[in-house]
């Protein structure tokens, strides 16, 4: 673990600097994480509302850390399981199949303001919303994140044989879609 984080925890853990440890927890790792989430979830307001869920479990549960892992795997983990949950929400309350779901994703990716579908990052967003759930979180992770497949195994609890596999798939997936669209 870095030595800040260790230090971080220290301070989480000692009444007086408790709430600063925690402000710098999230000032050190929101972005990266809003991010993670946001490219999970598509939609910018969607990702504040998991992110802030994010940081409320991560509140009620840093104090029973075991630091068995790196604070930012384990953040990841509580990010990726929140942005799948809301995915999971999503698809109950609409109760409509995840292809119109996924769908529903390629539409707030098509209406963002921020993207060109002239651009190769337009197809490629679309290419990834396309993608099954899993290979959807391993492709975002390995790829935006540069994560280390032995980091998402911890944070994903699967093995890297696993994830390099479905990495592989979701690219030749992504590959077919950029050509052919």
């Amino acid at each position: 673990m870095h030595s800040d984080d260790k230090e971080l925890l220290i301070q989480f853990h000692t009444a007086s600097t408790k709430e600063s440890a925690f402000t710098a927890i999230i000032k050190k790792y929101q972005e990266k994480l809003y991010w993670h989430v946001r490219r999970l979830v598509v939609d910018h307001d969607d990702a504040n509302d998991v992110l802030q869920n994010v940081f409320i479990k991560v509140w009620n549960a840093l104090e029973n850390f075991r630091e068995d892992s790196q604070l930012y795997t384990w953040l990841y983990r509580i990010a990726t399981n929140e942005g799948l949950t809301f995915l999971e929400q999503q698809k109950k309350r609409t109760t409509v199949s995840l292809s119109d779901v996924e769908s529903g994703l390629s539409n707030k990716v098509k209406a963002d303001t921020n993207f060109d579908a002239n651009k190769l990052e337009w197809r490629l967003q679309m290419a990834i919303q396309q993608l099954p759930e899993k290979q959807r979180v391993v492709f975002n992770l390995r790829y935006y994140d540069e994560m280390p497949y032995q980091e998402m195994s911890k944070i994903l609890e699967t093995s890297e044989g696993a994830l390099k596999a479905s990495y592989h798939h979701a690219a030749k997936k992504i590959e077919e879609f950029i050509k052919n669209y």
